[in-house]
């Protein structure tokens, strides 16, 4: 259950970093080592391949679609991009069963176009720091709002998550 942060005058916001505990959460992925330019491509693939696999199979997305990211940030990324279901997928073809990690974890809402996700990321970082916790290398984007091509960047959520030692 999240935790909410307090801001000014004791607002609690989504949008300010907390620590919340998560639990494992089955998944249907498909896996790549991907340079940052070709990103955007391999989650539209992965995306327009998952759906289908995941219907055929009998199982259901239970929420909204991620990226799931192990390492250092670098070039190319290590990344998983998929679905949570309600049970694990069969494998077939690029397509496997997965899992968001249980633990404690580091999150915020960042709110507008992708291209300012990374100031976002960098003031999760910051404030893990500042609050004495260690993160690991493993972070995960959950995309609230569904990108379209005639949408206002402004309008896009999206979950940071920072899992942390211990």
């Amino acid at each position: 259950m999240q935790q909410p942060a307090s801001g000014p005058a004791g607002f609690e916001s989504e949008f300010e970093p907390a620590i919340v505990a998560t639990e494992s959460v089955t998944t249907a992925v498909i896996r790549g080592t991907v340079a940052q330019d070709d990103l955007p491509s391999f989650y539209d693939g992965s995306f327009q391949t998952l759906a289908p696999t995941i219907a055929s199979q009998g199982a259901q997305i239970t929420g909204p679609a991620f990226g799931l990211f192990r390492g250092l940030p670098s070039d190319p990324v290590d990344i998983e991009v998929g679905f949570p279901t309600d049970r694990p997928i069969d494998p077939s073809g690029d397509a496997a069963a997965g899992t968001l990690p249980a633990g404690r974890v580091a999150r915020m809402v960042h709110t507008g176009a992708f291209d300012n996700l990374a100031q976002s990321w960098a003031r999760l970082f910051a404030w893990v720091g500042d609050q004495g916790h260690n993160p690991t290398t493993t972070q995960w984007e959950v995309y609230l709002t569904e990108p379209t091509p005639d949408m206002n960047p402004d309008d896009l959520r999206v979950e940071l998550n920072l899992l942390l030692e211990g």
